[in-house]
């Protein structure tokens, strides 16, 4: 099944995401439909919050940047109960967008060098440690889990400078390729 994105303004894209157990119903479900939403919405990750759910799930494909980006090649993974426990190493400027502020994209300093505990889709336990972009694609996608988007790390002055695009986005003035909730709106269950 294919979810409505959470748009920018909603209030559980701010809330703390809740760690889940083994036995949450539908989980493998969940996990399919994160993935299949998030291919729908040319997305190259999507956290279970973007869809209405504030549990500690996200999914990550880098397949269809494989090409610029060799390392990503080969990596898709569902990441449950995540928890990024080190962060460490230069801070690295990339621009970012997410599918919760469509057409929205900033350049953000992340730090290039992460460890991170989570369980998979078949509830093994990981500890692993990451860098580069896939470091940068977890940390954005781990930051939904802690109700923090990508625009809450830009510069002060960008910020300022940035205020009238995002309460447009948060109104619904934009078009995208996928739906939508708006800031308001409920969010449908399943």
């Amino acid at each position: 099944m294919t979810y409505p994105i959470v748009i920018y303004g909603h209030a559980i894209l701010r809330k703390v995401a809740e760690d889940i157990d083994e036995d949450y119903p539908g989980l493998q479900q969940l996990i399919a439909d994160l993935f299949e939403t998030m291919y729908k919405s040319d997305g190259l990750g999507l956290a279970a919050p973007q869809i209405g759910k504030s549990i500690r799930i996200f999914v990550i494909d880098g397949a269809p940047v494989a090409e610029d980006e060799p390392s990503l090649a080969g990596f898709k993974k569902a990441f449950i109960n995540a928890h990024i426990t080190e962060k460490c190493g230069e801070f690295m400027p990339m621009t970012e967008g997410c599918l919760s502020i469509p057409h929205l994209r900033e350049e953000v300093d992340r730090e290039s060098h992460i460890r991170i505990e989570y369980y998979d889709e078949n509830w093994v336990f990981h500890d692993e440690v990451y860098d580069g972009y896939k470091a940068r694609i977890i940390q954005h996608e781990y930051d939904h889990l802690d109700g923090i988007l990508f625009t809450d790390k830009v510069s002060p002055l960008r910020k300022r400078l940035l205020r009238s695009k995002l309460a447009a986005i948060s109104k619904g003035k934009f078009e995208a390729d996928y739906k939508t909730i708006l800031p308001g709106q409920r969010i449908r269950s399943a």
